[in-house]
């Protein structure tokens, strides 16, 4: 028997919406880097991009759990003395609830030049509308 090793030409991208709304951000996070990295298929190989393309509704809807929206910070620098910059979740969530949802999905992902790759598939929606009908996503329900 011998072992497949999937390379750029054989793999097979799929779309994939996760709704987000009443469930943890980071269980639908961890959800979603499994399915841009292509660790759910059965021909998962470390070394190649072979993941699948996910669409995340609902973000806005998304809870934090335990004391996150008061005690967690989002931290952004500008590079000059001073320029450092913090936004509490509180307010995040309610100004930008796909920006946290993006960065809790880039956290989960290696730290390696995939991930860039990797996280253009990914397209986060605050509402349930999504623009992306025409590449007919399957519902990620299991």
């Amino acid at each position: 028997m011998s072992t497949t090793m999937a390379n750029k030409d054989t793999v097979v991208r799929k779309w994939y919406v996760l709704d987000a709304a009443g469930k943890p951000m980071g269980k639908t996070a961890a959800l979603a880097a499994d399915l841009l990295r292509g660790k759910l298929k059965t021909d998962y190989t470390p070394h190649v991009d072979c993941g699948d393309f996910v669409i995340i509704i609902n973000a806005g809807k998304a809870v934090l759990t335990g004391k996150k929206l008061d005690q967690k910070y989002h931290y952004t620098h500008s590079g000059y003395a001073g320029g450092l910059k913090e936004i509490q979740y509180r307010r995040l969530m309610a100004e930008k609830p796909e920006l946290a949802m993006q960065l809790a999905v880039k956290g989960m992902l290696a730290k390696n030049p995939t991930a860039k790759w990797q996280l253009r598939r990914l397209r986060v929606f605050a509402g349930a509308e999504h623009k992306h009908v025409a590449q007919k996503p399957e519902v990620w329900d299991r």
